[in-house]
């Protein structure tokens, strides 16, 4: 690793404190709770990992969409964000490469005459989509002619979709496979393949270059020493998430 010098601690944790956002949304990434009610998963993980090799103590600052922990990048409130790495994101985060990736895929209707995901691209097609997620902001991005249309989380876009007015829904596979097994989608199946793989990171405000570059390096190792792939079969989530 490179050494934290006192320029890599004060961008880092301006306060003293590693302020780490989290997508408590990622129910992958936050897949659980501490006796003592803290957040616990693969992110809680890297950040109190992050916050060892500092020699600082670390503060789980929890939002509930990744809408909302981009909104705060530049105010203050974090200094390490855990979320997916996107350009429209870019603009004010500056990511390290990606430490874990999952798959987006569609849901559509039993009788939906759709076999690939690339066949729901197309006129008067309706989808189902969490606002401000990683996979919408690739859709809204590279879809040609089908409407994408947003709702508050994933539990929002599954209402939606269970209206029977659209014609497919988005969301990270995983998650589409729970809503299936729980039975809050009734009538649909997943389609096979992906539209994209979100590309999970670290973020830091943007401007912050010597922090950036502490964490870019703090990835590569997390990723080939094993701590990532460690981490993903302690809490779990091994077939979910991949390291990238």
């Amino acid at each position: 690793m490179i050494e934290a010098t006192s320029n890599i601690l004060f961008e880092l944790a301006p306060t003293g404190t590693l302020r780490a956002g989290l997508n408590m949304a990622n129910k992958l990434l936050n897949s659980g709770q501490t006796s003592a009610g803290e957040p616990d998963g693969v992110a809680p993980d890297m950040a109190h990992a992050i916050a060892e090799m500092l020699g600082i103590d670390v503060k789980l600052i929890q939002f509930s969409s990744p809408g909302e922990l981009a909104d705060q990048a530049g105010n203050n409130i974090w200094d390490i964000g855990f979320i997916g790495a996107e350009p429209s994101r870019a603009k004010t985060i500056d990511f390290t490469d990606a430490y874990v990736e999952i798959e987006a895929t569609y849901l559509v209707p039993e009788g939906s005459t759709f076999t690939t995901v690339d066949e729901v691209d197309s006129t008067s097609t309706r989808i189902a989509v969490s606002g401000r997620s990683a996979y919408d902001l690739y859709l809204s991005r590279n879809l040609q002619t089908a409407e994408l249309v947003r709702a508050q989380g994933v539990a929002g876009a599954v209402e939606l979709f269970n209206t029977g007015e659209y014609d497919a829904l988005a969301a990270l596979r995983p998650a589409l496979i729970a809503e299936l097994k729980a039975g809050n989608i009734p009538n649909a199946r997943l389609l096979d393949g992906r539209f994209t793989a979100v590309q999970q990171a670290i973020g830091v405000p943007k401007g912050r270059l010597a922090a950036a570059a502490y964490l870019a390096q703090f990835v590569n190792d997390a990723k080939s020493s094993g701590l990532v792939a460690g981490l993903i079969d302690k809490h779990g989530v091994k077939g979910q998430l991949s390291v990238a």
